[in-house]
């Protein structure tokens, strides 16, 4: 795909990523959909993403989604060249994010205070397991250590009553994700303070924890603790805090997920499904009643979806204007008209792959579009325009650091 013209609100900011696997490398991802010029720092032998999920002729899928409005610059930095040629990168770059182990860009000659005195506004986001500080600074992490220690993990099992399982994982690397999240937030954060904020315009690093991302989405578990000593317990495909809201099986062998959880709601649903007279029932007169009940009520449920294919029971149920929808596959969303229409499903080409998908771009701008301009890049495919363009070395330089190893 041609680069075009930048474009979106984020076009004419420049970040250099210091990432591999998915924290940082995500955020970054975010804010180059958004128009942002990223600058992919990897090492001569590639991000190891690259290696990861399924491949297509030599080249993995997921790098083409993962790198995607990246510049890709191989550099050693392990090679005493290295931080020199950075620090020239780093002086025309508004923001730096790094997911290294806290200590190591000191180690390459990259601490704080060499990036600043190559560039003094500069927005240092770093993303670690446990953050820059604190006991467990050095521990090694990644984002499953991140789901476990932030409370999500053990939340992700079925009912201890019904299950001896071990918690399960989401399906994705989440922990890494809401990490990136959070990061590209705090990037956008120091962005605003220093150019139009009311601090002192010396932007302080950004410090993001896996474990503290999870754990911030924790809703009001902490506080339930913390005065009535509750300890929230998993619930399966259920929530806790109100019902009916679950999943329930199809006769095609899928599963609809039905979110009825007010009184009219509940009352419409019974409805639907040919039992109204139970919304008189002192079992399902209200929510403290029916969350007593629910197993009983998900029972009535299931049975009547049991009878039904998986679009039949939906085609019902979304006419009498209940929340409901099937447990999309992948290929539903490819598939599905409200992705399409909205830009989520996007075809895509790749020199390596051919013709593809790629997810659209969150959030849309309508008046300023992000745009997919390229998918993830040939290692090192920027290497000597980046070098050229920020570092200022010339081509003969450029050969000899080739020759040298150092890119």
């Amino acid at each position: 795909m041609a680069a075009g013209p930048p474009r979106g609100p984020l076009a004419g900011l420049r970040i250099l990523e210091i990432g591999h696997f998915v924290a940082a490398p995500f955020c970054t991802r975010l804010l180059a959909d958004l128009g942002a010029d990223v600058i992919k720092i990897e090492p001569p032998t590639g991000d190891p993403v690259r290696q990861w999920g399924a491949q297509c002729n030599g080249h993995s899928l997921w790098w083409s989604v993962h790198g995607r409005n990246k510049r890709s610059v191989t550099l050693d930095l392990k090679h005493p060249k290295a931080p020199e040629i950075l620090l020239k990168m780093i002086a025309r770059c508004d923001a730096l994010v790094e997911n290294l182990r806290p200590g190591h860009l000191d180690k390459l000659q990259l601490g704080v205070d060499r990036l600043r005195a190559a560039k003094p506004d500069l927005v240092i986001a770093h993303i670690s397991g446990f953050g820059q500080s604190g006991p467990y600074r050095d521990r090694a992490a990644f984002g499953v250590i991140g789901e476990a220690m932030g409370g999500l993990r053990y939340l992700t099992n079925h009912d201890p009553e019904e299950s001896d399982l071990p918690p399960v994982r989401a399906g994705i690397s989440i922990g890494d994700s809401i990490a990136g999240l959070y990061a590209a937030f705090g990037v956008l954060a120091g962005l605003w303070n220093r150019d139009r904020g009311t601090g002192t315009g010396r932007v302080q690093s950004i410090d993001v924890a896996l474990t503290e991302s999870v754990f911030s989405l924790m809703e009001g578990m902490l506080a339930e603790y913390s005065v009535l000593g509750l300890v929230r317990q998993p619930v399966g495909s259920r929530i806790a805090t109100t019902a009916p809201s679950s999943a329930y099986p199809t006769k095609d062998g899928r599963w609809l997920v039905i979110a009825a959880n007010s009184d009219r709601l509940c009352a419409r649903l019974l409805e639907a499904i040919g039992q109204p007279h139970l919304a008189a029932d002192g079992r399902f007169a209200d929510n403290a009643t029916r969350l007593q009940n629910v197993k009983a009520l998900d029972a009535v449920i299931a049975g009547w979806t049991r009878e039904r294919s998986i679009v039949e029971a939906e085609d019902l149920l979304v006419a009498a204007d209940i929340p409901c929808c099937k447990a999309y596959t992948i290929a539903d969303c490819a598939t599905d008209p409200q992705f399409i229409a909205r830009g989520m499903v996007q075809d895509v080409y790749d020199d390596n792959l051919g013709a593809m998908l790629h997810p659209g771009i969150v959030p849309h701008v309508p008046d300023n579009p992000g745009r997919i301009r390229w998918p993830g890049p040939a290692i090192g495919a920027h290497t000597r325009e980046v070098l050229q363009e920020l570092a200022g070395l010339g081509t003969e330089e450029i050969d000899r650091l080739g020759e040298y190893g150092v890119i």
